[in-house]
């Protein structure tokens, strides 16, 4: 190893690589041509005395030693992020983009309707939103903030619970004149829209499995969206969350005795991105969005 050698635009670099897992790619994202990133990243390899990436035909993949790698780098990019930030936040004016990952629902159903407020409070502050079935690696700046059905697992993120929701039983008109409306002794006679099982990859989104064991399902998608529309169009009933108003699509809520269904929602960052300003006022907006919305009240 030549730690002389080490150069800190060579580490951005492999950085960008990692996350693209493509050089062609990463140099668009940096603005350079792809031969200029293969030779930073052949360089780096020297200068580390170790390679970093299994090359393949499908791409780069980072190895033992490259992820490993890749760690550090981040904690020195986030780091240096936060420097800049802080350094510029003399004006007391908090600005630049942040990431925010979650499922595709609450992205769109309810997130969407929030960022005028967003914009309102932190004019300087743009939101990207990032919607996935499977939880975004943070660490890897895929999101600098997650959002999700479930407390995430692994080490080195900040975590809290910010909220609770219900989730309904909903119907179109047209559905409930031909078939009636359900009670919950009646159920197993009704169509359902439902995931498809084999490409559910968060058990917290199995909230029919609650209401019914087996139920009688007739269109399967692993989009809640289009549950939501296939519903609307009168195919059979859908579990939807509280927070998805679904009323404004043609749905009605069904009242069912018996025990609620819920899910907690959860809100986590990476310790390290924590009080970079800009992140830190958006964990502070969405902290205070959901806390302060009786949608989401915390039973």
């Amino acid at each position: 190893m030549k730690p002389e050698n080490l150069s800190w635009d060579d580490l951005r670099i492999f950085m960008h690589v990692a996350r693209c897992q493509n050089l062609s790619r990463a140099g668009k994202q940096l603005k350079i041509d792809q031969s200029t990133v293969s030779r930073r990243i052949n360089q780096l390899e020297y200068a580390l005395g170790f390679s970093v990436f299994e090359r393949s035909s499908s791409g780069l993949q980072l190895n033992d030693q490259g992820a490993r790698l890749l760690a550090q780098v981040e904690l020195m990019g986030n780091g240096f992020s936060g420097l800049l930030e802080q350094l510029s936040s003399g004006t007391n004016t908090v600005s630049g983009r942040v990431r925010v990952g979650t499922m595709e629902g609450l992205a769109s159903l309810y997130l969407t309707q929030q960022v005028p407020k967003l914009q309102l409070l932190h004019p300087n502050v743009t939101l990207e939103l990032v919607t996935s079935t499977h939880q975004l690696q943070v660490t890897r700046r895929e999101a600098d903030i997650f959002l999700g059905f479930f407390e995430p697992s692994g080490q080195g993120f900040h975590t809290e619970r910010v909220g609770q929701f219900e989730l309904h039983l909903y119907g179109s008109e047209e559905y409930l004149l031909a078939h009636d409306t359900p009670s919950r002794e009646t159920l197993a006679n009704h169509l359902f829209v439902g995931y498809i099982e084999e490409l559910v990859q968060i058990e917290a989104v199995k909230w029919l499995d609650e209401l019914i064991a087996a139920p009688k399902l007739v269109f399967h998608s692993n989009s809640m969206l289009a549950q939501m529309f296939a519903a609307s169009a009168g195919a059979g009933l859908v579990m939807l969350p509280s927070f998805a108003h679904a009323e404004r699509f043609g749905l009605r809520k069904i009242p069912l005795n018996g025990p609620k269904v819920t899910r907690d929602l959860w809100l986590s960052v990476h310790q390290d991105l924590r009080y970079v300003p800009r992140i830190k006022t958006m964990l502070e907006h969405l902290s205070r969005l959901f806390r302060n919305d009786e949608l989401f009240s915390i039973g």
